[in-house]
């Protein structure tokens, strides 16, 4: 009788303790997703400021190009980084 209760006890314990782990995680995907949200319009936001100036200067056409190039810049460092971070 003392095993069962026991064991209910354990079980008990560990129901609390995967509550609460869960709940810790879920917080943390959220505010991962809210960073790379504000990561993703801070970029773009950068993005449109270079094309608007670049655009002063240059002319959209090339604006767009030296934009365009730096946004595909941008995006390989990220995914090597990715790479590099994963291997």
């Amino acid at each position: 009788m003392n095993l069962i209760i026991a064991v209910a006890d354990l079980l008990e314990a560990e129901g609390r303790t995967l509550r609460r782990q869960t709940t810790r995680l879920g917080w943390g995907l959220a505010l991962i997703v809210l960073s790379c949200l504000l990561a993703g319009v801070g970029f773009g936001l950068w993005l449109w400021g270079l094309f608007e100036h670049a655009a002063q200067a240059f002319g959209e056409a090339d604006a767009a190009l030296v934009t365009g190039t730096v946004a595909v810049v941008l995006a390989g460092g990220v995914a090597w980084l990715i790479r590099h971070l994963t291997r």
